[in-house]
């Protein structure tokens, strides 16, 4: 069974701060996605901030989306430095 997100907030980095329906608040870094085809277009920094909840999960205007369980497997419950520039 996996744990829906109830919540999402675009961070600094490229960084997602997410809820998920248990209330456990977690981390997740979309940086190293975002050489991969939509998610390449999440570089524009406006399209990134735009994540919204659907339904169990998240997803942004242009389609692009992730799998809950992935969410929550790489996320972590400690913030990530923010090292990255913006692009």
């Amino acid at each position: 069974m996996y744990l829906g997100v109830k919540d999402v907030k675009p961070l600094q980095d490229y960084k997602l701060l997410l809820t998920f329906e248990n209330d456990e608040v977690r981390y997740f870094d979309m940086y190293p996605y975002l050489d991969l085809g939509i998610f390449s277009e999440l570089r524009d920094i406006a399209k990134f901030n735009a994540v919204s909840v659907k339904f169990d999960t998240i997803e942004w205007s242009n389609g692009a989306d992730l799998d809950p369980e992935v969410l929550y497997s790489e996320s972590s419950v400690e913030a990530p430095p923010f090292t990255y520039d913006q692009l």
